[in-house]
């Protein structure tokens, strides 16, 4: 494949920016960066090649033919594409030596543990032959002698059990430091089957940083179960289950480029890439009927589910924290209105005002 593309002939970056004016006549807007000529350009190789541009396949394209590139554009593409790029690969690659570790670890609590046991036993066996022997003394002074060694005995397998168990205890604190550094680099909740918090707060940035080089528009949704619902059914286990089947519904419905996350005490996000306010009202008004329109049986009652969502945007002039905050606070608002079941945080509605 590699041999095909470089034998092929492809007009280069000079060559499309040249076609602006033919490009505007029918009706295409005229490319505003190198990066966009450049992938126009791995578009009409696909296209020449008679492959379908499917994501993968533009994204093979887009790095074999940026090899032939200047080494200017590639450093600048490159450093355009680092704000995308995310460290998953040394997040894998930590995860996996942590987890090696622990299995280390582990394997020698075993080794220790085996040790313990084996002494055990072994002391058992020795004071079974003691009390074998003196029910043949017969006299006081062979008597003593025989505690004595017994005694004897037990001291010294006292002092290697205090060093097993110090040993143990060490292998213990150093398995448990692993297990809390494994813990800190998940990015998945398996109570819900969705990301968690942790990698959540890491897309949002992302996202904002993407925002401020870019100027696209992105929104944040949080969805909870509604409180009134809670409060009727007043059941832990059937609240449980409530909250993880609006968690199978968002996956059902969000779109490849959405973050699906878990945020805490049944309290879920979407991070909804490239969507404005108004788009990520509609989504919210689809997902609050899909919900609705939800069957769950409990007992022998049939309880209609309900959300509540909260709606904000991502504006680089807020932290994340604060971002999360301004979507909490629609779902407040939403339930100020008990007509609706969602609602744009106060800070997003005056931006959206302003704008207007």
């Amino acid at each position: 494949m590699a041999g095909t593309l470089r034998s092929r002939s492809r007009r280069n970056i000079n060559d499309l920016a040249s076609d602006s004016v033919a490009t505007k006549m029918l009706g295409i807007d005229s490319p505003s960066s190198d990066l966009e000529i450049y992938s126009k350009e791995v578009l009409n190789s696909l296209i020449n090649d008679n492959l379908p541009p499917t994501p993968n396949n533009f994204s093979l394209y887009f790095d074999r033919l940026l090899e032939n590139k200047s080494e200017n554009l590639r450093k600048q593409i490159h450093s355009i594409l680092e704000l995308e790029e995310s460290n998953d690969a040394e997040n894998t690659i930590t995860l996996e030596q942590n987890l090696k570790k622990g299995f280390s670890s582990i394997k020698n609590i075993l080794g220790v543990t085996a040790n313990l046991y084996k002494n055990v036993s072994l002391m058992t066996k020795i004071l079974e032959k003691r009390k074998s022997e003196f029910t043949e003394l017969s006299d006081i002074a062979s008597s003593a002698i025989l505690v004595g060694s017994i005694e004897s005995d037990i001291l010294k397998l006292n002092s290697i059990l205090k060093k097993q168990n110090l040993q143990m205890k060490t292998l213990y604190d150093e398995t448990a430091e692993i297990v809390k550094s494994v813990e800190n680099e998940t990015i998945f909740d398996n109570q819900f089957g969705v990301y968690n918090k942790r990698f959540l707060l890491a897309k949002i940035q992302q996202e904002v940083e993407l925002i401020n080089e870019f100027k696209h528009k992105s929104s944040l949704i949080m969805i909870e179960l509604s409180r009134e619902l809670k409060q009727n059914v007043a059941n832990d286990k059937a609240i449980m289950l409530m909250t993880r089947t609006i968690a199978r519904l968002l996956l059902k419905t969000s779109r490849r480029s959405d973050i699906v996350a878990h945020y805490g005490g049944g309290v879920f996000a979407m991070l909804l890439k490239h969507t404005d306010i108004e788009s990520a009202q509609r989504a919210s008004e689809r997902l609050a009927e899909l919900v609705s329109n939800s069957n769950f049986f409990l007992s022998d009652r049939e309880v209609l589910l309900k959300i509540s969502i909260g709606i904000t945007n991502i504006d680089t002039h807020f932290t994340v924290d604060e971002i999360v905050v301004s979507a909490m606070d629609g779902i407040q608002q939403a339930y100020l209105n008990p007509k609706v079941d969602f609602a744009v945080s106060l800070r997003s509605n005056q931006v959206v005002k302003e704008k207007k």
